[in-house]
């Protein structure tokens, strides 16, 4: 409902809207209400499972103490003359939706990252998550948008258990689908003229500002606050989250923003240099020449041509188009962006999982012996290689392999912790001090997303595993994502963490009662270090200085 309708109002009409359906479905299918955290102490109110949206009505599950609804669609199919456009509104439908399992992933391919593969463009779905009682007195809980990750060429919403976070954090959480790899992101120049002033490349960026819209419109028929929304994102989701920072056609869509693992002054494509890469990609798949029929050639190509055909370096979003205009560095340094309270940060160990994904297999047995050591070095650093030992002992890490990793760690990549402190110094901008919140996660036994003890890798054991490797701050979010499960110690740094990811939700603010001081950021010392308490627990860690930051400024830029 439009937001010239006072609040109230618009309650009590959704309230007229949804009765029927109240009475016919989820008062029969009710079960008995559960105790609830932060509830205080008493049961809440059976919240319904049938929930009325503006394209229908919706009926969920109620898995344990949340409420579920999946595989609701916030847009229409994107297929045939839709394809690689920006996102259509969904058609409604008549009767009620079953929302009790997820739609299919967008179109991707199995890698050893992501073990899931589809072809189905009928992809655009979401995904809410919300506490099994709502209090009659208040049912305008926070709500959090996570945007997944999967380098802009896999994974999907309905992967991640957001049970955790609802019932803890007393939040609503939504998961979405957006299109992936050459369906989200492929530009070229007869898809712009057709596109528009978008520009082509933009479809995955606009279908996540569709979803943020749809739950605008009806997020409060499922008890969340569409005047409070945060959007959150890990990998390429914090890029995600980074870019919707800096696109003026997100601006008041949400308000506040977390942003896991992706610096959010990375440099992405602009339009000229991604519609040279789909040149490429729709001559591969045999759409040669110009205009119209190339544009419906390329919308007519089999998926699995177009995902084989696509870039293994991926491609992510495009600038240059209405959408994106500038480089998100450029908005946020002119303070031309969508000034919300931010929540950043990133692993100390982050590039521990990709360094050896981005190494030649014949070349890792080289970069696994010591004895390598001063040769991997001196190719890589020359002159400077001997200052580079000194700083990352060979004896503190095993192996070149794992030196290599550190360092790619600590700079030269959109993961590492010095591409991260640039960021932090860009977002708390003079003399209007925006509030910036920065972390590090740090528990150094915290699951690997890949084990490198097993094929195709085959490290001897206990060389690659320890380490806060990207990803491994997921579980401790999202339970049983991955890995063998956390222990005593890690299910309290857990704990801490909803508390603060869902404080800042609800307040804009991570602090709250029950947890540790976090100061808000005004320099490289102010980052909230998060780790289990027998290795040191939470608080404030200097991450410029334990990254040498003043160190590798001293390098040109790559």
């Amino acid at each position: 409902m439009p937001h010239s309708v006072p609040r109230r109002l618009r309650r009590s009409l959704l309230a007229v809207l949804t009765g029927a359906a109240l009475t016919a479905g989820a008062l029969a299918t009710a079960a008995p209400a559960a105790a609830h955290p932060g509830s205080g102490g008493g049961p809440r109110d059976r919240a319904p499972l049938v929930v009325q949206t503006d394209g229908g009505a919706v009926q969920g599950s109620r898995p344990g103490d949340h409420r579920l609804f999946q595989g609701i669609p916030f847009a229409a199919a994107p297929v045939g003359d839709l394809r690689f456009r920006p996102p259509q509104p969904a058609p409604g439908w008549s009767g009620t939706l079953d929302a009790t399992e997820p739609g299919s992933p967008c179109p991707q391919a199995s890698s050893l990252t992501n073990p899931t593969s589809s072809t189905d463009e009928d992809c655009l779905y979401l995904n809410v998550t919300t506490p099994a009682g709502l209090d009659t007195h208040r049912r305008d809980l926070p709500v959090m948008v996570w945007i997944h990750g999967g380098s802009w060429r896999t994974g999907s919403g309905d992967r991640y258990d957001a049970s955790k976070l609802a019932l803890e954090g007393d939040v609503v959480v939504v998961t979405i689908n957006y299109r992936l790899g050459p369906f989200g992101f492929l530009a070229q120049d007869d898809l712009s003229a057709a596109v528009g002033p978008e520009g082509s490349g933009s479809a995955g960026l606009l279908d996540q500002q569709a979803a943020l819209r749809w739950v605008e419109r009806n997020i409060e028929a499922f008890g969340g606050d569409e005047r409070n929304v945060t959007i959150f994102g890990e990998s390429a989701g914090a890029s995600s989250v980074c870019a919707q920072l800096a696109s003026p056609t997100a601006r008041g869509l949400f308000d506040k923003a977390i942003a896991q693992s992706y610096s959010c002054t990375t440099e992405y494509a602009t339009l000229d240099e991604a519609e040279a890469v789909g040149e490429t990609v729709a001559t591969t798949v045999g759409c040669t020449g110009d205009g119209p029929a190339v544009v419906e050639c390329l919308q007519t190509r089999p998926v699995a041509d177009l995902l084989a055909a696509w870039p293994a370096g991926g491609g992510s979003f495009v600038v240059g188009g209405s959408s994106l205009p500038v480089q998100p560095a450029d908005a946020i340094a002119s303070g031309n962006w969508n000034r919300v309270p931010v929540v950043h940060g990133n692993l100390q160990d982050e590039n521990t999982l990709f360094t050896p994904l981005s190494i030649p297999a014949a070349q890792l047995p080289t970069l696994l012996d010591p004895a390598n050591h001063d040769a991997v070095l001196a190719q890589r650093f020359g002159a400077r290689a001997g200052e580079v030992a000194a700083l990352y002992p060979l004896a503190e890490y095993g192996s070149p392999l794992r030196v290599l990793a550190a360092i790619a760690s600590d700079t030269g990549s959109a993961l590492s912790t010095c591409e991260h402190v640039d960021a932090y110094e860009a977002l708390d901008q003079r003399p209007r001090r925006d509030r910036v919140w920065a972390y590090q996660f740090r528990d150094q036994g915290a699951d690997p997303l890949l084990d490198f003890s097993r094929p195709p890798f085959s490290f001897p054991a206990g060389l690659y595993e320890e380490g806060a490797q990207h990803a491994g701050e997921l579980p401790y979010l999202f339970p049983g994502l991955f890995g063998n499960g956390l222990d005593a110690e890690q299910q309290a740094l857990a704990t801490t963490m909803v508390r603060y990811w869902t404080n800042f939700a609800a307040t804009g603010n991570p602090n709250g009662r029950g947890v540790p001081a976090w100061h808000r950021y005004s320099d490289p010392s102010d980052v909230q270090g998060l780790d289990v308490a027998s290795a040191g627990g939470i608080g404030p860690v200097d991450v410029a200085a334990e990254a040498d930051c003043a160190f590798w400024d001293t390098f040109p830029a790559a």
